[in-house]
This record gives structure tokens, sequence and C-alpha cells, in this order.
């Protein structure tokens, strides 16, 4: 190492993403036992689509063949949480889909509501060039704006 400090035998970054994607799993677990989100909280999620263990439809692997985000906010269900992943039920252009992620297929969590962020080191090729995609399941409803479409703009950082 240039800065003069010896290697570490003891694999630190990997402990820390394995500890931080628990923190999503115990969120999610939560949410499930509960029934739901409480107040305003709802959630982005950031996953590789190709990981080992992710079970999602076909259609959504060929439009989005690396990363994806979706979102859980108003029009989720079938939540259901273990020690290793989570499933849920969500919709993508009006059709009802079931996705499987394990959360070391997680490479991004955001809370906007309290402005809560979590950014995980994707744990395959990392000469792999990264094509991030916007969540494209059915959200929230948006307010439609003059020209009559739905889009709607996503602010993650803070405004100050």
């Amino acid at each position: 190492m240039s800065d003069g400090l010896p290697d570490s035998l003891i694999p630190y970054d990997e402990i820390v993403q394995e500890a931080l994607r628990a923190v999503v799993g115990r969120v999610l677990g939560s949410v499930a036992e509960a029934g739901g989100l409480p107040g305003e909280h709802h959630f982005y999620i950031t996953f590789k689509t190709q990981a080992p263990g992710v079970d999602i439809p076909r259609r959504l692997i060929e439009r989005f063949p690396d990363e994806m985000t979706i979102v859980m906010q108003n029009r989720y269900w079938d939540l259901t949480v273990d020690d290793e992943r989570f499933s849920v039920g969500l919709s993508f252009n009006q059709v009802p889909s079931k996705l499987v992620i394990p959360y070391s297929a997680i490479t991004g969590f955001h809370d906007p509501a309290v402005n809560f962020e979590l950014r995980f080191q994707a744990q395959e090729d990392p000469d792999a060039a990264a094509e991030v995609h916007d969540a494209e399941n059915d959200g929230p409803i948006a307010q439609p704006v003059e020209d009559g479409s739905n889009v709607v703009s996503v602010d993650f950082k803070r405004k100050k």
C-alpha cells in the first residue's frame, strides 16, 4: 500500500457490508411484522438483477440486464423476509410480479422520508460496466405534469 500501512488479513470491508445489508433485512422485517410502512417511510431498493439467488420475471431481466431499482411505498404485497433474502409483490406496467431478492444482491437502500441511505459494493466482477436504471414499478400515483404524462423527478440528495 502507498500509505505504509500493512494489508489487512481480516476482511473488514466485507464484514461491514454484510452488517449493513443486515440492517436492510431488519428494517424490511419490521415492516413485514407491522403489516405496512409507518408514516411517510418508503424505500428505493437497488439490486443486481443477475446476482445469485435473484428470482424476478424474465421480462424484467431483459429490460434491466444489470441493475434495477424498485419502490416500496403504496403498492406492494406479500412482503416476506428471512435471514438471507426478501420477497415482495410489485406491479410493473400493471402486471403483478413476485420478486425474490437476496440481501447480497442489494447495492443501494434509500428511505427519502428521513434521508437515510446505504450504498453497497457490488459482489460481482468489478470490471463489469454498471448500467443503473431508475425505478420502474408502479409506485405511488403521481400528479400528472401539464402535458398529461406521469413523469416524477426524484432527487435522492437533501436540498439545502
